[in-house]
């Protein structure tokens, strides 16, 4: 299963090497990374899969939602096909 993960906060060092390593400490593959640095503020998409994974999907959301907690940063998991229905015109 694939996941959209998305990463919104002010720009700080290592951020995006926190994610990698919290997504590889759970197994979890980055297929695709966009990020960019507007007027100081740090916004990040990352397409990933889970297959590999063996914490709940829940369980998941719940430690990044806790890493960025702990930086100042709002960390979101969906499941890509609830992330592409929502995003459909």
């Amino acid at each position: 299963m694939k996941a959209i993960v998305t990463v919104v906060g002010k720009d700080q060092v290592g951020i995006i090497a926190g994610v990698c390593n919290t997504l590889a400490d759970e197994k979890i593959n980055v297929l695709d990374i966009s990020q960019t640095i507007m007027q100081g503020y740090f916004t990040m998409m990352m397409v990933v899969d889970l297959a590999q994974c063996t914490t709940s999907f829940d369980e998941l959301s719940s430690a990044l939602h806790s890493f960025g907690e702990g930086r100042g940063l709002s960390i979101r998991i969906q499941r890509e096909d609830i992330f592409d229905a929502m995003h459909q015109i």
